[in-house]
């Protein structure tokens, strides 16, 4: 019974660990990275910012009304609110009432306002959306990253294994006299070598892994890890297009490009808003108001007029129009417009300059593409050729006609062909995805 209670305990307590300790996909980690990013939810909050602007501009657009209230007294010599006679006495007095006022053309500058506040939150979607996407080739390069430290970290310990069969074999040839001491000490120091290596392998592991989680605000590095796959480069056909096609892909699709296009609608907007100070503004009002006195009284009977009473009596409207004609403000209104068109020319040479920017990223990405591709290509005939040496190495070891240094410096080679075999891949993967979203293809290693 204890032992199956134990066996019924060890198992929760593994299951506990095994679900704390998620194994995250590229997927996984691109979805989280957009939804918790900080930078993207600062973002987020500046765009509902902007969105309060479109309720301000239609706010403009209506009345204001207000009212007011007042009631006093007054002791000794005053002004009677309802007869404005002079009165001597204690006076109970109450005033109130309501103002709207209306503009009703101002050179179109609110509508221009509301068309402007729509366009502004058009721009911050595109800004945000922008920023979702450098998050997801951050994290696209960094998932990478850790792929690449995990099996560079494998073929250390894989060298290390073969390096600890040479030292036993190599021990027992120098305890029966075959080779010498020396020998011995080559492989213990190709083997301390390689211990170092694997040290600096979990360290760099350890490094991408935090990294990785810190763009993803994950803060439990000890229980954070990815998927354990191995990845191929993938077949892609985006060097199929020409870079040019590529880059007019791009132009239809980019968020960037969306934004400094919105930047140049805002800017016109502006200008339109600035002209719109060289028209007259027309406004309308309408006022209405009322009072009540305790003095009042009726002038038949000399009883006191009851408060209802004297609201509709005493109350009155009052309305109009009025009209303001700009004739001279100092070149106010004339440098406005200037500078509103100075920044619609900065705002147009930045929406080219963004094009130049995203046609030499997309130029240096195919470039990038293809000289991967020759690197990674190079790296395994290295490491195809490095082994064979190595094994050819090995042979002439064993048989004596090899001393320990040149058989160390013949594995030192193979190490780092591998090494680099790895390092070259994951860089021709990450390349290719680069350039593949540029083209409007989804980050993804399937």
């Amino acid at each position: 019974m204890k032992i199956r209670i134990i066996t019924v305990l060890f198992l929760f307590s593994a299951g506990l660990l095994s679900g704390q300790m998620r194994k995250w996909t590229l997927e996984e980690c691109v979805n989280y990275a957009v939804e918790n990013n900080l930078t993207i939810q600062q973002a987020e909050l500046d765009l509902e910012n902007v969105k309060i602007d479109k309720s301000d501009a239609i706010g403009a657009m209506l009345p204001a009304v207000s009212g007011q209230l007042q009631g006093g007294g007054n002791t000794g010599l005053t002004f009677d609110p309802t007869t404005n006679a002079p009165v001597t006495t204690t006076i109970v007095t109450a005033t109130g009432g309501a103002t709207a006022n209306v503009n009703l053309f101002d050179g179109l500058r609110n509508i221009n306002r509301l068309r402007r506040a729509d366009m502004n939150a058009l721009a911050n979607q595109y800004r945000l959306d922008n920023l979702k996407d450098d998050i997801r080739l951050n994290v696209a390069n960094a998932y990478l990253q850790v792929l690449s430290n995990k099996e560079s970290l494998k073929v250390f310990r894989a060298q290390y294994a073969v390096t600890e069969q040479d030292l036993k074999r190599t021990a027992a040839q120098v305890e029966a006299g075959v080779l010498p001491e020396g020998d011995l000490l080559e492989i213990q120091a190709t083997a301390a070598n390689q211990e170092q290596q694997i040290i600096n392998g979990e360290n760099q592991v350890l490094l991408s892994r935090i990294s990785l989680a810190q763009l993803l605000q994950i803060t439990d590095y000890e229980n954070f890890d990815i998927a354990e796959e191995a990845y191929e480069v993938p077949p892609s056909e985006i060097l199929n297009n020409t870079p040019k096609t590529i880059f007019a892909q791009a132009l239809t699709f980019r968020n960037d490009i969306k934004f400094s296009e919105t930047n140049v609608d805002l800017a016109k907007k502006d200008l339109d808003i600035a002209k719109g100070a060289y028209f007259p503004t027309l406004g309308a009002f309408f006022n209405y108001n009322t009072r009540y006195s305790d003095q009042t009284r009726d002038p038949l009977t000399g009883g006191e007029i009851s408060f209802a009473d004297q609201l509709w009596l005493n109350d009155g409207i009052s309305y109009g129009a009025s009209i303001r004609i700009p004739i001279f403000n100092g070149f106010t209104t004339r440098n406005g417009v200037r500078r509103s068109q100075i920044g619609v020319m900065q705002a147009e040479l930045q929406l080219e300059q963004s094009k130049l920017d995203l046609e030499n990223t997309i130029n240096q990405a195919y470039v990038d593409v293809k000289n991967s591709a020759k690197a990674y290509e190079a790296a395994q005939k290295t490491q195809q050729a490095r082994r064979l040496a190595y094994e050819y190495s090995k042979e002439r070891y064993e048989v004596g006609l090899l001393n320990a240094f040149d058989f160390g410096q013949a594995q030192a080679r193979v190490d780092n062909a591998e090494a680099e075999v790895i390092r070259s891949k994951y860089d021709y993967i990450f390349r290719i995805k680069v350039l593949e979203f540029f083209y409007g293809l989804p980050i993804s290693l399937d």
